[in-house]
């Protein structure tokens, strides 16, 4: 019976261990999988999470009025940056961008000079980029099935593309002849900008352009080591086929085909080569599938070409990067907006580096002064320890104790009768007449004198002589000798140097 509520039990804990996982899990944990990694490109994937917010603290303060802002709200809009702490801590490390200042009781954070003019910097790249802006919209359009997209949608890429904030106010209604917002269905999550005009000129993609450019035929380019050789077959192959423009109308091609392959890896050649960094989220590409007809498994398609693409999963963040933008790590074409926002990065460590430099001196000082009270705090101890020894010292004690005395001279008297008495005793007295226990001799301004004691009269005498005048002694030599088995006393022979103090 007890082994079969044991069985029962068990089956149980393995039903909740083993119970069916969620097929999102599944879907999520196993269509996708990272490729064998390159360490450069995997840093040129490292985000800097303090940058990040630090860029969204700069936007919250620009749209507040005076551009000033209370430490309280900021602290308020803390939760939705993911951060945890206080508010005012933070501002505090990076005061190359922030500058907190005390107006009553209450505190408010500004940006600092140098990061207003980063901020009008930045705002002259993004006028003197407009056109730019306006040509790379187009494109986006042009390659989209029905000529539109979805404004929710554009706006999780909006900063991928370089688009400023306001961009439905500064650039759409400006360019009315190219762009115009449309809503068919009447919500608000389906607002839309249409393309209004076709521009032949910016129908060419960047591989059509460079292929102009050195006269060649418009193919894909493979940047895999000569070791992958597999690899470097299957691209040769996939090459070999001609290459399809993503701004054609892809509704001829069969789903499933080589040329539907070839021109959804064009397309996504070209919308990375639209970005600032050449690098966009999967899960956030895969929002447009249906409006640049990308096949529904997107991701197994960009792992079949990792000469053209890499993928990764750092930051549980599925990302796929051009692998023709970079050299090694570093970026090889830098639009402008990304300069001046790498500034912002310098400018940002520049004020961490300098606060963990003052937090860092504040310690070490702090440091220096805990050692120093530990010091003191130590001599202390060492001096009432002294006071107390000499308090126990000013007692009666060695020859001027009457119970002592006795003692040494019931000691001297085994010695003496030990060894015959005689020269033994007369040296004894001698020795006691000049108040010394133990036999010896005992010259005042000589420096070299030799004493016999017993071993019980040993500690006494040097405790005698240190109460004398006689501070400056050295002991050279030490000879011990057996006594008288019966007894088991221990005599000692002392040899040292005597020099009386001034």
């Amino acid at each position: 019976m007890v082994i079969k509520m044991l069985l029962q039990k068990l089956n149980y804990s393995n039903h909740r261990v083993h119970a069916p996982l969620p097929l999102q899990y599944f879907i999520r944990n196993f269509s996708l999988w990272s490729m064998k990694k390159d360490p450069d490109l995997e840093s040129a994937l490292s985000r800097n999470r303090r940058w990040i917010v630090n860029n969204q603290i700069k936007n919250i303060i620009l749209r507040c009025p005076n551009q000033a802002a209370s430490v309280k709200f900021l602290q308020k809009k803390f939760k939705t940056l993911d951060l945890q702490g206080k508010a005012l801590n933070w501002l505090k490390k990076y005061p190359c961008c922030f500058e907190v200042y005390l107006v009553g009781d209450e505190y408010y954070c500004r940006l600092t000079k140098r990061m207003m003019f980063l901020i009008e910097e930045e705002e002259s790249v993004k006028d003197n980029q407009e056109p730019i802006f306006v040509d790379r919209l187009a494109k986006l359009l042009m390659m989209s099935l029905n000529h539109r997209l979805n404004v929710m949608k554009l706006n999780e890429l909006k900063r991928n593309f370089g688009f400023p904030d306001d961009y439905l106010i500064r650039i759409v209604p400006k360019y009315s002849d190219m762009f115009r917002i449309v809503n068919y269905s009447g919500r608000r999550s389906s607002m839309e900008i249409e393309l209004v005009s076709w521009n032949p000129d910016l129908a060419v993609s960047t591989i059509e352009a460079s292929a102009r450019k050195h006269g060649s035929q418009p193919c894909f380019s493979c940047s895999l080591p000569s070791t992958w050789v597999k690899s470097w077959e299957r691209f040769h192959e996939f090459n070999a086929s001609p290459y399809i423009s993503p701004y054609l109308d892809p509704r001829g091609l069969l789903e499933g085909s080589k040329e539907s392959e070839k021109r959804t890896v064009g397309l996504v050649h070209e919308l990375l080569s639209l970005t600032l960094w050449k690098k966009v989220s999967i899960v956030k590409l895969g929002h447009f599938r249906r409006e640049f007809g990308m096949p529904e498994k997107l991701n197994v398609l960009l792992l079949k070409h990792p000469g053209i693409y890499y993928v990764s999963n750092k930051y549980q963040i599925y990302t796929v990067l051009l692998r023709e933008g970079y050299n090694g790590s570093e970026l090889i074409d830098k639009d402008p907006l990304v300069v001046v926002k790498e500034k912002f990065g310098e400018l940002m460590q520049e004020g961490l580096h300098e606060y963990n430099k003052r937090h860092y001196l504040v310690n070490l000082e702090k440091r220096k002064k805990d050692m120093v009270l530990g010091r003191l705090n130590k001599s202390k101890e060492r001096n009432s320890e002294m006071s107390e020894n000499d308090d126990q010292g000013d007692k009666l004690g060695g020859l001027f104790d009457p119970e002592e005395r006795k003692r040494f001279e019931v000691l001297e008297g085994l010695s003496d009768d030990d060894e015959g008495g005689g020269q033994r005793g007369r040296q004894s007295s001698n020795s006691r007449s000049q108040g010394y226990p133990g036999g010896g001799n005992f010259n005042p301004n000589g420096q070299l004198y030799s004493i016999s004691l017993q071993l019980g009269s040993t500690a006494y005498f040097l405790r005698h002589l240190e109460k004398t005048s006689w501070t400056n002694t050295t002991m050279y030599s030490t000879a011990e000798s057996q006594c008288s088995k019966g007894h088991g006393f221990t005599q000692s022979h002392y040899t040292w140097a005597q020099q009386p103090t001034s």
